[in-house]
């Protein structure tokens, strides 16, 4: 969602490479035991794996925990929504590590940074591995030491990927020509300085004109104008995986209705199928929500989107497929009601959708760890995956 406005292109190579010199487990749903390595996640063809098993996530998004981190007022609410998360088995988080010229802006004018809202995300950093809670982070650094953990960003398994830009769009190039050049050169330009984390662009899943066919999935016709190509963006030399978001109510119209979950299912299986027919990589949907703005909105309607969402993704998920997971926008814990633009869940409030997420990370959980990716699904525990996870009791 475009909290912020769209970053401009001309981000410049040093705000990527900046560089500054300068575990216990929690218990809960998604704590790992004590003797589990904390590895960094890969890729191999279509899934991510970790320690040789296929590593599908349930996620969400809290754009704002770098600057509530950066002052020791609102720092425990990061505290607060990791523990939240953990608790209904959220495993990774993308986040903003960037904010321009505003409050608490960690970069004041051009290559000037405040430390202290350095030293917020390096506690976020910290925080997220003490929950086992992966981070994406979106426009980040790169070489940063952390100045809690001393170690160096690209080094912590704690990342589970950079994002090149959040929603990144070129409308003065409808060709995508200008926007292509710059993932072409910044996915290479990040992956020489860390070689090891994985890369994803950010962009929202738009249809270009490199697959005039696909276009009939995009949901109207402005996004086909935004400069953007699902496709061929993906197809650049260092990215990992593709991104996509969900925005009916954004997209088609505010009002909601039963078309909005009609176009929520086909975009899902429609990128699912380009992930594993032309990108042959993951694709993470790392963004998706309903407002509590839209006119007729009402959880119950939410909790059916979201279960959308997953029921859609677990039939990739059971064939060892492309559908790599999603993030929701977003979670929040309570007092931060402030920050909301609409889309925020606090789960203490919404226990039929706490419950939801919390039953998807089961699934998700039991599915990563009844196999391993070296089997490529062919062994007799398929069937009994493919069984349990067609229920909802366990």
């Amino acid at each position: 969602m475009s909290t912020f406005i769209h970053v401009s292109l001309s981000v410049v190579h040093d705000d990527l490479a900046f560089s500054q010199a300068s575990t216990h487990t929690q218990g809960g749903f998604g704590a790992m035991k004590q003797d589990d390595a904390w590895e960094m996640v890969k890729r191999k063809g279509n899934q991510f794996v970790l320690n040789g098993a296929p590593f599908y996530m349930n996620g969400f998004n809290t754009y704002w925990l770098m600057v509530f981190a950066a002052d020791q007022s609102t720092r425990g609410k990061v505290s607060e929504v990791f523990q939240q998360a953990s608790s209904v088995g959220l495993t990774v988080c993308r986040t903003w590590a960037f904010n321009d010229a505003q409050w608490r802006a960690l970069q004041k004018s051009p290559s000037v940074y405040d430390e202290q809202v350095f030293k917020g995300l390096d506690f976020v950093v910290s925080e997220a591995n003490k929950y086992k809670i992966r981070l994406i982070l979106s426009l980040t650094v790169l070489n940063r030491v952390n100045t809690i953990t001393n170690i160096t960003y690209k080094n912590d398994p704690t990342i589970f990927a950079w994002e090149l830009m959040n929603e990144p769009r070129c409308t003065s190039d409808s060709s995508g020509d200008t926007l292509q050049s710059w993932i072409d050169e910044m996915a290479v330009y990040v992956k020489r300085i860390d070689a090891k984390h994985l890369v994803e662009i950010g962009l929202e899943g738009f249809y270009g004109p490199s697959s005039p066919d696909r276009a009939q999935f995009n949901p109207n016709s402005y996004a086909t104008q935004v400069g953007t190509d699902f496709i061929r963006n993906h197809q650049s030399l260092g990215v990992d995986f593709a991104s996509v978001h969900i925005y009916a109510d954004s997209w088609i119209s505010q009002t909601i209705s039963d078309s909005h979950l009609q176009f929520t299912k086909s975009w899902i299986e429609a990128h699912i199928e380009d992930a594993e027919k032309y990108l042959q990589m993951p694709v993470v949907f790392s963004e998706f929500g309903v407002s509590t703005k839209d006119p007729g909105y009402n959880s119950t309607y939410r909790d059916v989107v979201i279960s959308t969402v997953y029921k859609t993704l677990l039939n990739s998920t059971r064939q060892g497929g492309s559908g790599g997971g999603s993030l929701l926008w977003q979670v929040f814990p309570e007092g931060t009601e402030y920050m909301d633009d609409g889309y925020a869940i606090v789960l203490s409030k919404y226990p039929s959708t706490a419950n939801i997420i919390s039953l998807h990370s089961k699934r998700i959980a039991t599915f990563n760890s009844m196999c391993c990716w070296k089997c490529h699904w062919g062994c007799r525990r398929k069937n009994s995956m493919e069984t349990y996870l067609d229920h909802d009791e366990l």
